[in-house]
Formats: structure tokens, C-alpha cells, sequence
């Protein structure tokens, strides 16, 4: 795979740690786990947790025992997943051992069926998952039968395989990706906020605010678009973990699913031919006030400028099927690797006004946007997508499953099938948005292809697309009337 972006411009564009992981082996390696069963565990469950260990210390991960993974009052040291085989009672639930609450993830293992079934609709499979998620204080969980295993996770994915213990591929390219990325919402000085600071009386706003909202509607009838699990829905042991889940969701009304986005118009210089890889020390001076990031595409490596970048978006929490245009959209900025929120002006003293867990994700796609804009304007100075984007922006879509017979508009590049499967808000989930642009974005000009956008799909875990088209434009794509479906054709390309 083709380094487009070291990992130090990785850091220094979008603030992802240039420790971060982004293959199973990487991920592997900085993999701390500790066993910490319940007091009694069935003989199936005994035997799987043992071959699970095992199998992990296969794939390079550090295992300890309970014994060694404690320090100061038996508290998990920071960093270290926690496997937990078997019900535990409250007082010895692993959740009261953690060093905080995004420091430690927690993986339940059960002996028994999941609780899902073939006839509940994607909504009610995630509210399930959830429902237990909160039941039991874990992010994760494994339940084991005689013939399989199967692994549920936050954002409604569901993976079960057909061993009665887990063998090395299955365990290194899907489960330790999932512990190894974990679900964190934007945490307190991540980004500035600026309460009131989006004015939606706008004619301007208004116009935007009528697309998310007629885009909403159109969605409504498609039952893989999962929309919310409320916090207050679910069933707790008592108060006190009801208030930890609270605490861990930054105090949001529950879980929602997907979100749409527009990013505003931006102008993009052209990127310059640098003509030789950049060392990580060496920084490229900075042009009208834009950080630049060398790039490798096309055979050469580029210099490009990055603007300042603007998008409106869903809030954390909102219906999104069902949007107030006046207070349930945000505005995201974002320039020299700092982001900012603004909330709506006049927004009602009882609404929570949060930014999406998909935050950093989104931004990656509006940067990513920009950059190609700009590496296009270098080596294909006749394509539309520049002066589209400066022109009217970019339109993005993200949903927890994928297009209904792989339909792929015109122009549109499909990449991101052979990635990790990790979840929404993780910095790996931002970085293979940025990267797989640039590689769909490869693919195009090779292929002879007018750029238009891409679809990242994220196993095991949905689809973004992201492009010119607006976002009603979209939905009435992934959402066709019975009788125009035939007519659609899949003019993408896919990268595998």
C-alpha cells in the first residue's frame, strides 16, 4: 500500500497521534489485554476464554492475568482492554475497576445466543445490542455457542463466525481492530465552542437547512437508516451506572446513527511538485496563511495547500429523518488542525447542542475534499470537481449499512472493502476516510475517470459517500422509487 501521508503530516493535518495503528498487526502489537473472569464460568465459556488468550498472544498482543493487570485498589492500569467472561454481580462488575471511563474498553463474553433474531428490524438488532451493552457496562460483546461466536459492537455490527473457538485471521482482522479503536465522543477541548454563533435566520442557512430536511424525509422509509437509541430507553442495574453511561456519552440523550453533512464552497490553490519525499522534521513554509502537506499520487509527490474548511451538519442526538432546520444543525471549522463549533443562535435552554461522534471523520472528508481539489487543479486542470466545490461544496451521507445493490453514481469511486473494521469517532476511522480518498482519487485518474466523489465503505460498520451531488440529490439516489431502480446503473469503480 502506497504511503500517501506519513504519519507525522497525519498528526500534523488532522491531530491523529502518529502512534496510532492503523493495520491488525500495528494494532496488535500496541494491544495490552487483561483476563478478569467472573466468579463462575460454564466449561464452554472457560474453554473459549482460554483458546481466546492464546490465540491473542498468537497475534502479538501482551495477555496478562487479573493478578498483574491491577494497580493502586485493583484498577486496570490505563490502556488495557479487559476481557470479562461471565455474569458478574454489581459490586464485582469490571466497569468499577477502570482508571476512566475511555481508558479502559470492556469486552463481555457470554455462553449463549446473542440478542438479536433474523426477524427484528435493524433498528430493534441495535437497540438490543445496545439495551445489553448498558445492562451489562461493556462496550463489547461476544457470545459463544457450540458451532460459532458472534461479536456484537456499538454501532449495531454484528460478526459471527462459524468455529467453536476463535482462530487466528478471525480474532486478528476483525476482533482486535474492534478493541483496539474505541468509540470516544469529542471530548472537552477537542474543539472551541462557540455557543449562538450560527445565525439560521439566514436566507442563505434557510435554503441549506430545506435540503438536510427534504434529505431526511427521504430517508425515512429505508429501515437501514438506524436513527436513535435514547439513553432513558434503556434498563440499568441502578442509578449509578445510569449516570456513567451518561457521563460516557458526554451527557448526549442516547446514541444516534448516521449524519448528514454539507460542506460550504472553498476555493483550493494548485497543488506545487515537490519532486522527493519529505522527512518528518522538514516543514514546507506555509502559503497565504495555509499549512501544506506533501503528498504522494500519481507517480509524484505534490505539495498541497490546505484552506480553511466550513460544513454544516446533523447535531449529536437529532432525528435525523425528522431535522428542525433551525436547531438541529451545527456548523464545523476547521483550519490550521484546530476545529471549532458553533451551535445555533436562539437554540432552547432544554437542547444539548453536541458535536457528532463523527466529528474528526467529517472533517477528514472536508479536508480530504479540498486536497483533491487541489491535486486535480495540478494534474487535471480541466475537471470539474474544483469548481464545483468552490462553486456549491461538497454533500456527505454517512449510514449504518450499505447500497442496495451496489449502486454507485457517475463519477463516484468506491474504496475502503479491505480496512480493519473500527468504529465511528476512532481516529483510524478519520485517517482511512482521508487516505482512501487519495487512493479513490488515484484510481480515477488512472482509470480516465471525472471525479465527482467516493464511497468509503467501513466494514462492519456502514457507508459514507461523499461528493458533488446535494444532499437531496443523494437520497434520492440511495433511495429510488420502485420503478426507477432498473434504470440505475453502477458507473463507480471499486477499489478493493
Amino acid at each position: 500500500m502506497t504511503e500517501r501521508i506519513g504519519s507525522f503530516w497525519l498528526n500534523r493535518l488532522l491531530g491523529i497521534p502518529s502512534t496510532t495503528p492503523l493495520t491488525p498487526q500495528a494494532m496488535s502489537a500496541s494491544l495490552q489485554i487483561a483476563i478478569d473472569p467472573a466468579p463462575e464460568l460454564s466449561p464452554r465459556l472457560a474453554r473459549f476464554t482460554a483458546a481466546l488468550g492464546e490465540t491473542f498472544r498468537r497475534c502479538g498482543v501482551s495477555v496478562v492475568e487479573h493478578r498483574d493487570a491491577g494497580q493502586s485498589g485493583c484498577r486496570y492500569r490505563a490502556g488495557t482492554a479487559v476481557l470479562a467472561p461471565g455474569v458478574f454481580p454489581d459490586e464485582l462488575l469490571p466497569i468499577n475497576r477502570v482508571s476512566t471511563l475511555y481508558n479502559n474498553l470492556i469486552v463481555g463474553i457470554y455462553d449463549g445466543p446473542p440478542p438479536v433474531s433474523a426477524d427484528q428490524t435493524p433498528q430493534e438488532t441495535l437497540d438490543a445490542v445496545i439495551g445489553r451493552l448498558a445492562w451489562e457496562m461493556v462496550h463489547l460483546l461476544i457470545y459463544v455457542s457450540d458451532d460459532s461466536w458472534t461479536v456484537c459492537s456499538m454501532n449495531g455490527g454484528i460478526a459471527t463466525f462459524g468455529t467453536p473457538l476463535p482462530e487466528l485471521r478471525d480474532v486478528l482482522e476483525s476482533l482486535i481492530p474492534k478493541i483496539t479503536a474505541q468509540v470516544v465522543p469529542p471530548r472537552e477541548g477537542d474543539l472551541d465552542i462557540l455557543p449562538g454563533a450560527l445565525d439560521s435566520s439566514t436566507a442563505e442557512f434557510r435554503k441549506i437547512a430545506e435540503d438536510f430536511v427534504t434529505c431526511g424525509r427521504l430517508w425515512t422509509s429505508n429501515h437501514h437508516f438506524m436513527n436513535h437509541t435514547a439513553r432513558e430507553s434503556l434498563d440499568y442495574r441502578s442509578g449509578f451506572y445510569r449516570k456513567i453511561v451518561a457521563r460516557y456519552l458526554d451527557e448526549r440523550s442516547g446514541m444516534s446513527y448516521g449524519f448528514f453533512a454539507r460542506q460550504l464552497p472553498v476555493a483550493t490553490l494548485p497543488a506545487a511538485d515537490n519532486g522527493c519525499w519529505m522527512a518528518d522534521h522538514e516543514t514546507p513554509a506555509s502559503s497565504d496563511g495555509q499549512t501544506i502537506i506533501p503528498v504522494r499520487l500519481a507517480g509524484r509527490v505534490l505539495l498541497v495547500p490546505i484552506p480553511p474548511v466550513r460544513i454544516i451538519t446533523t447535531r449529536s442526538g437529532c432525528r435525523k429523518t425528522d431535522l428542525d432546520g433551525r436547531y438541529d444543525l451545527v456548523e464545523i471549522g476547521f483550519e490550521n488542525g484546530r476545529a471549532r463549533l458553533a451551535t445555533p443562535k436562539g437554540l432552547p435552554p432544554d437542547m444539548v447542542s453536541k458535536p457528532s461522534f463523527d466529528t474528526l471523520t467529517i472533517i477528514a472528508h472536508a479536508v480530504g475534499n479540498a486536497m483533491i481539489a487541489s491535486i486535480l487543479l495540478r494534474l487535471r486542470p480541466d475537471s470539474l470537481f474544483p469548481r464545483l466545490l468552490e462553486r456549491t461544496g461538497c454533500a456527505m451521507t454517512h449510514w449504518h449499512h450499505y447500497p442496495d445493490g451496489e449502486m454507485v453514481p457517475e463519477g463516484y469511486v468506491v474504496h475502503g472493502r479491505g480496512n480493519p473494521p473500527v468504529s465511528c469517532s476512532t481516529p483510524q476511522s478519520a485517517a482511512y476516510s482521508l487516505l482512501g480518498k487519495l487512493d479513490a482519487l488515484e484510481i480515477a485518474i488512472e482509470s480516465g475517470i471525472d471525479y465527482h466523489g467516493d464511497l468509503h465503505i467501513e466494514p462492519g460498520h456502514g457507508t459514507n459517500i461523499v461528493g458533488t451531488m446535494s444532499l437531496t440529490e443523494m437520497a434520492a439516489f440511495l433511495n429510488p422509487e420502485p420503478s426507477a431502480v432498473r434504470n440505475k446503473g453502477n458507473h463507480g469503480r471499486h477499489l478493493h
